[in-house]
């Protein structure tokens, strides 16, 4: 997207420099890449606590294969 934006010469060479890019505008679009990952990445840790897991995975799949099993057995009776 074209657009035209006023940024302070400061901040531009930091930008640049940071980024490692001589373009001015890979030098902005790095900038907002790499901001968009760091948002995301907060938005994911602000998440930490809030989330229940069931750590009991063997439990679980010990019931499952238990059903597998007991459907086997009725499929089995009924041939």
């Amino acid at each position: 997207m074209r657009t035209t934006l006023i940024i302070p010469d400061d901040l531009m060479h930091k930008v640049s420099r940071i980024s490692g890019e001589a373009s001015k505008t890979k030098a902005v679009v790095a900038a907002m890449e790499s901001y968009v990952k760091l948002k995301s990445r907060e938005a994911i840790l602000s998440l930490r606590g809030t989330l229940v897991l069931d750590y009991e995975w063997e439990r679980l799949e010990e019931e499952e294969l238990r059903g597998q099993r007991q459907r086997e057995i009725l499929l089995e009776e009924r041939d």
